[in-house]
C-alpha cells in the first residue's frame, strides 16, 4: 500500500530540541497551501496506479492549518489520487491548538487519527523544551479529542530529559496510560548541532543525560507500557491491539510513499527524492510549475542496508528469505558468527526466517544494524 506525507513547514515557536525544517513566519502560509496543491497535481503519476492507504500531515505544526486550507489540500488529493475508502488520515497537532471547535473542524475535514505532541506533562520540562503549551493543556486536549469522537489518538513523549532520578519520567508514563490513548510514540532527547540545545551544549549551558540514564528510562518505557497492554511494534512506537500506525509502518516495510512540501522525502522502491528545504525556493519553483528536488538512485547495497536499519527496529525484524530472494544476499550465512553471538547473548532471535531483536538488543539497535551493513 502507498502513502502520502505532507510537510507543513510552520510553527508558532521553535522548540529547543527540534532540527526539522520549519519557519515561525506564517505570513506565506496561504501561498504554501497553494504550492502544496500544485505539487500534488505535478506528482500525480509518482505512485502509479497504487491505491493510497495513508495520508499524513506532519511538520512543522499542521494544526496551524485553517479548516479551509485543510479542505483544499484534501480535495486536491482526492481529485488526483486513488484514495482508499478506509484510508488512515493522520494530522500532527500541538495541544494548544486543539480547542473543541478546532477538533470538530478536523473531524469534519476527514481527519480520523491525531498525533499529539505532548512531550511531557510537567510544566518545568515543557518550559525547558520551549513548548507552546502548558501542562494543563497537555491533559485537557486528550479529553477534548476523545469527546469529539476521535477513537485513534497517538501522543508523543520525550525521555532522557536530564533529571536527578527517574521519578518524573515514571509520572509521565503513568499519566499517559491513565489518559488511555491508543498509541504512544516516545523518543530519546537527542541534542542536534543546529538547534538551541546544540548551541547551549557548546557553551556548557546544559548537559546531556548520560547513556546509562537514557537506557534505564528506555527500559522503564518498554516494561511499563508492555505491562499496561501496549505492544512495542517499533523501537519508539507502542500501541493497543489493532492501533499501529499504518503510515509509519509503510516506511519501515519499504512501501512506496510520496512526500509533498519543502524538505519532504519520497520513495518509489528504487530511488529517493528530497524536496528543497527552503520555503522561499520551494514557492518560487512551484510558481513556475517546477519541482525542485534531488534524486538518489538506490543501489542494491543501499536497499539492503535500509531494510536492515528499519527492519531491526520493528517487531517483525528482517525477513532473511526476502533479502536472499530480492538481492541474492544471504545475510545470515555472511554474518553467521556475529548473528549467532547476538542470539546466544539473548539480544536477538530467529523466528520463521525473521531476525528479530529482543528488548536487550533494542538498546543497541543502531549499532547492530551498522555491524550488519553491506559495505
Amino acid at each position: 500500500m502507498a502513502g502520502i506525507y505532507f510537510h507543513i513547514p510552520f510553527c508558532k515557536q521553535a522548540c529547543h530540541y527540534c532540527d526539522f525544517h520549519f519557519s515561525t513566519n506564517t505570513s506565506r502560509k496561504a501561498d504554501m497551501v497553494q504550492a502544496i496543491c500544485k505539487e500534488l497535481v505535478l506528482q500525480k503519476e509518482y505512485l502509479g496506479k497504487e491505491k493510497v492507504q495513508t495520508l499524513y500531515f506532519g511538520g512543522g505544526t499542521p494544526s496551524l492549518l485553517t479548516e479551509a486550507e485543510l479542505h483544499y489540500i484534501l480535495n486536491t488529493v482526492y481529485q488526483h489520487f486513488n484514495i482508499a475508502d478506509d484510508a488512515e488520515i493522520t494530522l500532527e497537532a500541538n495541544p494548544d491548538d486543539l480547542s473543541k471547535n478546532k477538533l470538530q473542524q478536523l473531524r469534519q475535514a476527514g481527519i480520523n487519527r491525531l498525533s499529539i505532541g505532548i512531550q511531557s506533562f510537567h510544566e518545568a520540562h515543557l518550559q525547558y523544551l520551549n513548548r507552546a503549551h502548558n501542562a494543563q493543556e497537555a491533559q485537557a486536549c486528550i479529553a477534548y479529542a476523545q469527546d469529539a469522537g476521535f477513537g485513534n489518538l497517538s501522543i508523543d513523549l520525550i525521555y532522557a530529559i536530564p533529571e536527578k532520578n527517574h521519578g518524573l519520567w515514571a509520572q509521565d508514563m503513568q499519566m499517559a496510560i491513565a489518559l488511555q490513548p491508543q498509541h504512544i510514540s516516545s523518543y530519546c532527547l537527542t541534542i542536534e548541532e543546529k538547534t538551541v540545545f546544540g548551541n547551549w551544549l557548546k557553551k556548557n549551558k546544559i548537559k546531556e543525560a548520560d547513556e546509562d540514564f537514557a537506557a534505564e528510562q528506555f527500559e522503564m518505557l518498554m516494561d511499563v507500557l508492555n505491562r499496561n497492554g501496549y505492544e512495542q511494534y517499533e523501537i519508539s512506537n507502542f500501541c493497543l491491539p489493532g492501533f499501529h500506525s499504518y503510515h509509519n509502518s509503510n516506511y519501515w516495510k519499504k512501501d512506496k510513499y510520496l512526500g509533498i512540501g519543502p524538505s519532504a522525502h519520497s520513495y518509489d522502491g528504487v530511488s529517493r527524492q528530497f524536496n528543497i528545504a527552503s520555503n522561499g525556493l520551494y514557492l518560487e519553483a512551484l510558481a513556475e510549475d517546477v519541482l525542485h528536488f534531488e534524486k538518489e538512485l538506490l543501489q542494491p547495497h543501499d536497499q539492503i542496508n535500509e531494510y536492515i536499519l528499519t527492519g531491526l527496529r520493528t517487531k517483525w525484524g528482517c525477513n532473511l528469505q526476502k533479502i536472499t530472494q530480492s538481492f541474492a544476499y544471504d545475510l545470515y550465512a555472511i554474518n553467521k558468527k556475529y548473528m549467532d553471538e547476538l542470539i546466544n547473548s539473548k539480544r536477538a532471535i530467529i523466528q520463521d526466517q525473521h531476525f528479530i531483536l529482543t528488548n536487550q538488543g533494542k538498546l543497541l539497535a543502531d549499532r547492530i544494524a551498522s555491524d550488519l551493513f553491506v559495505v
